[in-house]
């Protein structure tokens, strides 16, 4: 009896995450794999220095949303935004200030290419800090939006209010876009 041709090979893919099946097709190891090995080898270590098992202490989101259920104008949603902000933001910091030494550890960061594993780290730390601001930003343009909203451009064809001059026509268009349509001597 001959060995089975490897084309006609079966492979078996029941019970088997997508992470497995494509790891399999570049025979490389898993996300899964990596970390029990992980664990397995800094096992001496973290017995050695051993870390909190429970999460850090958890954001309890009830009176968040109860108080954003309740709001009714921008003022009251802005108050519910940075209290959350101005809540979470030490930790936040904390996660980046950490992620920023694990990138650093034995000077790894320094000449490192910019898709290296310690530039990632560095990337999520500030990314982590952006996610705060990116969400401040959204809120005082909210606000700005509500207290001071911007003029409305004028309707085309609407006569000018009255007692002012009417407006000027256009400049004539430049011959080039980078010079100006005259040229002033000394």
């Amino acid at each position: 009896m001959s060995p089975p041709h490897p084309d006609f090979e079966l492979y078996d893919n029941i019970d088997r995450t997508p992470d497995q099946v494509a790891a399999a097709c570049v025979v490389a190891p898993t996300r899964y794999d990596l970390r029990r090995w992980s664990l397995r080898d800094s096992e001496t270590f973290r017995s050695q220095h051993p870390l909190p098992d429970a999460p850090l202490p958890g954001l309890d989101p009830g009176p968040y949303i109860a108080a954003l259920t309740a709001a009714k104008t921008p003022a009251e949603v802005s108050a519910v935004t940075q209290h959350l902000l101005d809540a979470v933001f030490p930790t936040v910091r904390e996660v980046s200030h950490l992620l920023v030494d694990i990138a650093r550890w034995g000077g790894r960061h320094r000449s490192a290419a910019p898709d290296s594993p310690p530039k990632m780290l560095m990337t999520a730390a500030s990314r982590c800090l952006d996610a705060l601001a990116l969400a401040d930003q959204a809120d005082i343009r909210v606000l700005r939006d509500e207290y001071d909203p911007s003029p409305k451009p004028p309707q085309p064809g609407a006569e000018s209010a009255p007692g002012l001059p009417p407006s000027s026509p256009a400049p004539p268009p430049a011959s080039a876009p980078h010079r100006p349509a005259t040229r002033h001597t000394p």
